[in-house]
């Protein structure tokens, strides 16, 4: 029997075929070829259609079952992870209304900070563990103040991965941690917000039916089984966004516990079974994959998003064929660059920094002296620092972190990249070598409640090796105190 795990992104549409008896990945495979483009109809905006979405997903599922040959009755489970924050609304016929408005989209920024204004910093804090900000509720209210009679044919509204459940099944339902992520979630009351929902002026009833994370969430329908080629009858078992799903794919479920991401962005995500929130404004806070309202499990989230995207810029820019090419020649300066330092916040504003937008700064660079390999090193510290920056926020904010796990992406590759973070925050990095869709796809078992199982299924097959502190951490500190007193002579003066 197989599983099949779907990472709805912005960029691609991922999907794993894995064996669901021992979770060894079978297959993963990318729709489309090129990647998926973004609507920019105004500078801030971001939108894309949710059809297309699916259109990808039914041929990633049908490329899965014809290059494996395999039946689609084999099939035992269907998991879900999906670009966060989105919007999706529908009509009673079940149509979109309108493009989804995405996660990168910040039209919505002064909406969200004027109702945490008038709402109350503290009682969003304390009920929402967060700023309603740019997040899905936020959008909801843009269309309603700017496109009224659209808003008025709207039925439900949905998350990304509720839309594909809901094209795959004909059922309209969602999660805890989805309206978390939302900022739909009252974490006091246990139950919706109501009285941001009053504030914002939306009826109760758009809100989907609830089901658990881990459940029977439900089965393809005829219409679903026609278009993605799967059985009917196939149940759906797993469903969340893909910062939750990212940490469930390294085993992150228990305070303590750190997921870290070095994409295009950067990510730690730690996990905590505290509701106090200290620094909302400047870290996101949901409810994990395993929250319920009798188990308090929240991910406090800082975000880079200056981080991979840094990196593969320089590799753009200089002369040089790869990312590993470009980590030897960083290997030939010595910790700290030679003095030269880059902040890699060149990618919009940044949470971390009071939404600050700095732009990438790169300094003290002597035209003598001073190589590619300096500034290759110095993209990979400064990258690696505003990580342990992000960290400092959150233990300022109660974590305490226990064991990092990371993914094996470009940036944790990098041996200068993940021994700084690891000296410098005084942790071994555990580094796993899976995806968010495979992730996903095991995660369709969790429903019988055995974790233990699953987490050794991700050390069976996925773990490639750790990273451990360095024995002489001053060098490093040395180096970081230098970058973090430049940093915050820029937001002075920003």
């Amino acid at each position: 029997m197989y599983s099949i795990g779907y990472d709805i992104g912005s960029s691609s549409i991922k999907a794993a075929l894995i064996e669901t008896a021992t979770g060894k990945s079978v297959s993963v495979i990318n729709e489309p070829a090129i990647e998926m483009g973004m609507i920019a109809l105004k500078n801030g905006w971001a939108e894309q259609h949710p059809n297309d979405w699916w259109l990808h997903v039914c041929t990633a599922t049908k490329r899965l079952i014809n290059e494996n040959a395999i039946n689609p009755k084999d099939i035992s489970g269907i998991g879900i992870s999906y670009q966060m924050h989105g919007l999706v609304v529908i009509d009673k016929k079940g149509e979109p209304l309108r493009n989804s408005i995405i996660w990168c989209d910040s039209r919505a920024v002064p909406i969200g900070q004027k109702a945490f204004d008038e709402l109350g910093n503290d009682k969003c804090a304390e009920y929402l563990l967060n700023s309603p900000a740019n997040f899905t509720a936020s959008k909801l209210k843009w269309v309603k103040e700017n496109e009224p009679e659209l808003y008025a044919q709207i039925d439900k509204f949905m998350l990304p991965g509720d839309y594909i459940a809901y094209k795959l099944s004909n059922d309209i339902r969602t999660t805890i941690s989805g309206l978390s992520e939302g900022i739909f979630w009252d974490f006091k009351s246990k139950g919706t917000a109501d009285w941001l929902m009053k504030h914002y002026g939306f009826a109760k009833d758009l809100i989907p039916e609830l089901v658990g994370t881990f459940s029977n969430q439900g089965q393809v329908s005829a219409q679903g089984a026609q278009e993605s080629g799967l059985a009917e009858g196939t149940p759906i078992l797993y469903r969340a966004g893909d910062q939750p799903n990212n940490a469930l794919s390294l085993n992150v479920f228990n305070p303590g516990e750190v997921a870290a991401t070095g994409g295009t962005s950067g990510v730690m995500y730690a996990i905590t079974d505290s509701l106090s929130v200290k620094e909302s404004a400047r870290v996101n806070n949901f409810a994990h994959v395993n929250y319920t309202t009798d188990n308090t499990r929240i991910g406090k989230m800082a975000c880079i998003n200056g981080a991979g995207i840094m990196y593969r810029w320089l590799m753009n820019n200089l002369d040089v064929e790869s990312y590993q090419e470009m980590n030897e020649l960083a290997e030939r300066v010595p910790i700290g660059s030679d003095g030269v330092t880059i902040h890699p916040f060149g990618n919009g504003a940044e949470r971390v920094l009071n939404n600050k937008t700095l732009g990438t700064k790169m300094a003290n660079i002597n035209l003598n002296n001073h190589t590619k390999a300096h500034l290759c090193r110095a993209a990979l510290e400064g990258i690696a620092f505003s990580f342990v920056y992000g960290m400092e926020i959150m233990k300022s904010d109660g974590i305490e972190p226990q064991v990092v796990r990371a993914g094996n992406d470009n940036l944790f590759r990098a041996d200068i990249f993940s021994n700084t973070i690891s000296t410098l925050i005084g942790q071994e990095i555990e580094i796993y070598n899976t995806t968010g869709a495979i992730g996903a796809a095991r995660a369709c078992e969790l429903h019988k409640g055995d974790f233990e199982t699953f987490g050794k299924r991700i050390i069976d097959n996925d773990f490639v090796m750790k990273f451990r502190p360095s024995d002489d951490a001053s060098p490093y500190k040395q180096a970081y105190q230098k970058w973090k007193k430049e940093l915050e002579t820029m937001l002075q003066n920003s």
